[in-house]
């Protein structure tokens, strides 16, 4: 399955990874939920950002956390 919700660009914040069609960094979501914020919090923060993206970004990190090869790999 592939995922066009996830764009890398050296021309948009140097390559950061950020949702598609916006310049709203992945790592924006994993922070509010770092930080005990909700989803909606976080949708409400950047209205660009679409509720399905979002969910689709955390089941893609679940997915590859949850992956047994990649629990058994050395991730340093």
């Amino acid at each position: 399955m592939t995922y066009n919700i996830i764009n890398i660009d050296r021309e948009i914040l140097g390559g950061t990874p950020v949702f598609n069609g916006t310049r709203v960094p992945i790592q924006a979501l994993f922070d509010y939920i770092e930080n005990n914020e909700t989803l909606e919090e976080f949708l409400k923060n950047f209205p660009t950002v679409s509720k399905e993206n979002a969910l689709t970004v955390l089941h893609i990190a679940e997915k590859f956390l949850t992956s047994e090869k990649v629990l058994n790999e050395n991730l340093d």
